[in-house]
């Protein structure tokens, strides 16, 4: 549901698993090593500490989602120093904590961002770039979907067509099939910001 939001956030987080550092990116692994990983989160939803699914065909959506991504914020003017980037919500999303049992969350300020190396879609990225009825997810087509915006557009954004207000659900079941927008999604394209969190210096909350 988009609603209008006065002051629009001027932060944005990013919500892991307490036992797990931040900005872990499946995209910078190997085959060998991605497989395991994947296998390991299946059994952290099966226990029932996430509720994120990993089907078979996750990755390949997510790095076709990605390399348009980089594609349109290039061209948009971004100047990316990652081929995928590390993913927040802007303000907070209680439908996104959710996603995780006792999460943990990292908060940066927009401000401390270089504008050219962050970006954000309305709603997740891979709603918006399209690609989802490849995989035989239909998705109702709104103007904002396939657009790659700039941080400097966030309030022509917000004014013209709200932003999601997604509220924690009783039940996540089925919700990769859903068509509801939930967040919206920032892409940071840098590790400079986060160093501190990269080479493990500074906790998130709940760590």
């Amino acid at each position: 549901m988009m609603t209008p939001v006065t002051p629009i956030p001027d932060f944005i987080t990013h919500y892991h698993l307490p036992d797990r550092r931040p900005f872990l990116n499946l995209s910078e692994l190997d085959d060998e090593s991605l497989a395991e990983t994947i296998a390991e989160l299946r059994i952290v939803g099966t226990a029932g500490r996430s509720e994120r699914r990993f089907g078979p065909r996750y990755m390949s959506l997510r790095k076709r989602t990605e390399e348009l991504l980089h594609h349109r914020f290039v061209q948009g003017g971004g100047r990316p120093q990652r081929r995928a980037p590390h993913y927040f919500v802007l303000g907070e999303s209680a439908w996104f904590r959710g996603l995780y049992q006792d999460a943990a969350a990292v908060r940066l300020r927009l401000d401390d961002i270089p504008t050219e190396q962050i970006s954000f879609t309305l709603p997740d990225s891979v709603a918006a770039m399209g690609l989802l009825p490849e995989y035989g997810i239909e998705v109702t087509p709104r103007p904002y979907h396939g657009t790659v915006f700039r941080i400097e557009e966030l309030t022509d954004v917000a004014e013209r067509y709200g932003l999601p207000g997604g509220a924690r659900p009783a039940s996540y079941q089925g919700y990769e099939f859903e068509d509801v927008e939930h967040f919206l999604e920032v892409q940071v394209w840098s590790d400079e910001p986060l160093e501190p969190y990269l080479h493990g210096r500074c906790g998130g909350e709940g760590s």
